[in-house]
């Protein structure tokens, strides 16, 4: 059964249009920057997407996302066969001053025998749109296009 997953894309206008992004965690993704970064999002199965989204934004950031009218921008498929269901809300206001994700638990080094927790997700920031699109993950990449429409008024 595919794997489907919610996100939750806060936006704002300030020096241009801005979007929040959250770093990976985990050794895995530790030195790196393109594609190493993400809407904050996660898996769900018998919740309600938009649901889905805002709980998995507050389990990677460590907050609740800000109340506001939200834009469905659709659901995406990854290469993987993945999907994830992004949804974008404006929050100008919307500043964290520390990200406090949830965790996860590898052996780490490989074939060590030892275990280790990670964050989740280790940084997030506001980001210019343009520099969003280098950073996300490949499969992201269309839901910031998504949003431009949208908020452009245009068809997607």
């Amino acid at each position: 059964m595919p794997v489907t997953s919610a996100g939750l894309l806060l936006y704002r206008e300030l020096r241009g249009l801005e979007v929040f992004i959250a770093h990976m965690g985990g050794p895995f993704w530790a030195r790196k920057q393109a594609g190493a970064w993400s809407i904050p999002k996660g898996e769900f199965t018998d919740e309600e997407p938009l649901a889905a989204a805002r709980r998995e934004f507050a389990e990677e950031i460590g907050v609740p996302a800000p109340d506001a009218d939200v834009i469905d921008l659709g659901a995406f498929r990854y290469s993987s066969g993945k999907t994830v269901r992004v949804f974008a809300a404006p929050a100008p206001e919307f500043e964290v001053d520390e990200v406090r994700s949830n965790t996860f638990e590898i052996e780490w080094p490989p074939r060590s025998g030892r275990r280790q927790e990670f964050p989740e997700v280790d940084e997030a920031r506001w980001t210019p749109v343009f520099e969003a699109r280098e950073l996300l993950t490949a499969g992201q990449r269309p839901a910031l296009d998504a949003l431009l429409a949208a908020l452009d008024g245009s068809p997607g």
